[in-house]
């Protein structure tokens, strides 16, 4: 195959997608999120973070403070391709994202994440 063909194969290729975490050792505080691609996420985070571009500051001081050491970036939950490979994951991945924030709860004192209204 050459180059070419390589990068449409990937493009077509579904992503493991799903619900991903960023814990804090430390203090166990933890930010949830999703993705329909999760090591792409989980890098751009990791990536935002030592750079000080995280969008969440609370999350970006105590990383600066404590250090990457004291983080770990970690997949929670998976969420199944269907059949169809033009198949929309928008509304299935924030469904499971909802559960997984009502059920670990990561927000104030217990994580990063902010309540939505």
């Amino acid at each position: 195959m050459n180059k070419k063909e390589l990068i449409n194969q990937y493009k077509q290729t579904v992503q493991p997608m799903g619900i991903f975490q960023i814990r804090n050792t430390i203090t166990g505080k933890l930010f949830l999120g999703s993705a329909k691609d999760l090591r792409g996420i989980i890098n751009s985070n990791r990536f935002q973070l030592k750079n000080g571009l995280h969008r969440n500051k609370e999350l970006q001081k105590d990383f600066d403070e404590a250090g990457e050491k004291s983080f770990v970036f970690e997949i929670v939950d998976y969420l199944q391709p269907a059949e169809d490979m033009k198949c929309d994951y928008t509304a299935e991945l924030k469904m499971l994202e909802e559960m997984w924030l009502e059920k670990l709860k990561p927000y104030e004192q217990r994580g990063y994440n902010t309540r939505h209204r």
